[in-house]
């Protein structure tokens, strides 16, 4: 599995990417303005700037939501670097661009998935990720989860290629059962995967093996 970390923080990609596991970064507008970076020419030079840190696969998101300018918009995005994957929300004029961008060489991840057939339109269309929200379907009392296994059946029943990246996770037990059921990225906060290394055990542990080294080099 991938991971991806969800944000727009230089120094959370940097400690993510010194970790030794980060596959890649998804940002998007409301990201953008939390770190303060607003204006186009801002947002691009940000984009430029986490790309340089990270090896692949920024995910950079159009704002237009009408075909042309999605057009204009991912490529102006997918030039910036080729470590640029344009981020287009599902509706039917991001289809299209899926499809025309695809075309042209450029990778694509579609947004904002809620459903199968959300997914199915995008992967037909060529996307290269599609991003399901679980955590936004768990808010409104349905099974982000199921839906993930649901994508994931479909696509390895037919064989796309597009990989199915879960968005939206909140927490680690979300990540694991992502991981469990086949999602190939999983693109959350920092304290998400840093929450991976937690165990009182661990902890107890290693305070033991310390305090024994301890006693025996007295």
């Amino acid at each position: 599995m991938k991971f991806f970390i969800d944000t727009a923080n230089l120094d959370e990609i940097r400690e993510a990417y010194d970790l030794g596991v980060l596959d890649g970064v998804t940002t998007n507008p409301s990201l953008m303005a939390k770190e303060g970076i607003t204006g186009e020419e801002n947002i691009l030079k940000h984009y430029k700037d986490i790309c340089d840190i990270v090896d692949d696969n920024v995910s950079a998101e159009v704002i237009a939501t009408d075909y042309a300018n999605m057009i204009v918009e991912g490529e102006r995005l997918a030039a910036i670097d080729d470590k640029i994957v344009v981020k287009i929300p599902m509706i039917k004029d991001g289809v299209k661009a899926i499809k025309y961008l695809t075309g042209k060489g450029i990778r694509t991840n579609c947004t904002l998935i809620f459903s199968a057939g959300q997914a199915l339109l995008a992967a037909k269309a060529g996307a290269s990720y599609v991003s399901p929200f679980i955590g936004r379907l768990d808010d409104v009392s349905t099974d982000g989860l199921e839906l993930i296994e649901q994508i994931v059946h479909i696509f390895q029943t037919y064989g796309y290629g597009t990989e199915v990246l879960a968005a939206s996770i909140r927490h680690t037990m979300h990540l694991i059962k992502c991981a469990e059921i086949g999602a190939d990225v999983a693109t959350c906060p920092l304290k998400v995967i840093t929450g991976l290394l937690n165990h009182p055990l661990t902890d107890i542990g290693l305070e033991k093996f310390l305090a024994d080294y301890a006693k025996g080099n007295k």
